[in-house]
């Protein structure tokens, strides 16, 4: 695309494009696949985050009891859930929006490092076996989910490996299930 041509693009022009999918041009199709997947999933990741500290905040806030969702009348008697994050209690202070950013920030670097593998690894095993097919999402998912394990603060061997596993199973089922539906 010519200097001249993106100086005349229209605000228009710049949504149809990035409604085609196309977040970036890094020159290359497996640094694009990784940078779309990254942001993409980091958004999400972002969403999910705050969305699910609110919720808990608002539960705590009305005496629910966390663990079920439930008042504590009609909670089951389970144990709350210890927040991970102490200085979100719902106060209107810096301390706890400050915590609720870091908290996002983290969840959201973990979503885009975990779509950004895993894309960049399809992709890549695509090109150099020639064939995308379930033996390739399964390794993809395999590299990931330990990759993923790996990140946490205190992981051993066990979790590891059935991370590895479990992101096989689920890279492996959503190969297969793509072609169902």
């Amino acid at each position: 695309m010519s200097g001249s041509n993106l100086e005349t693009r229209s605000l228009l022009d710049e949504l149809r494009h990035f409604e085609k999918g196309f977040f970036f041009d890094l020159g290359h199709p497996l640094l694009n696949r990784i940078a779309e997947s990254f942001v993409r999933a980091a958004g999400i990741g972002a969403v999910q985050a705050v969305s699910r500290e609110a919720y808990f905040t608002a539960v705590e806030s009305v005496g629910g009891d966390t663990a079920s969702g439930l008042p504590p009348e009609l909670g089951v008697g389970a144990p709350k859930k210890s927040n991970r994050f102490p200085d979100l209690k719902g106060a209107n202070n810096r301390k706890s929006l400050e915590a609720l950013v870091k908290s996002t920030g983290k969840e959201s670097l973990q979503w885009g490092i975990a779509a950004g593998m895993y894309s960049g690894l399809t992709y890549g095993l695509k090109e150099a076996r020639g064939v995308h097919d379930w033996k390739s999402s399964a390794l993809a998912g395999a590299i990931t989910g330990a990759a993923l394990a790996l990140m946490t603060d205190d992981h051993s061997h066990e979790q590891v490996v059935q991370c590895a596993v479990t992101g096989a199973a689920i890279s492996t089922a959503a190969n297969l299930l793509t072609g169902i539906f």
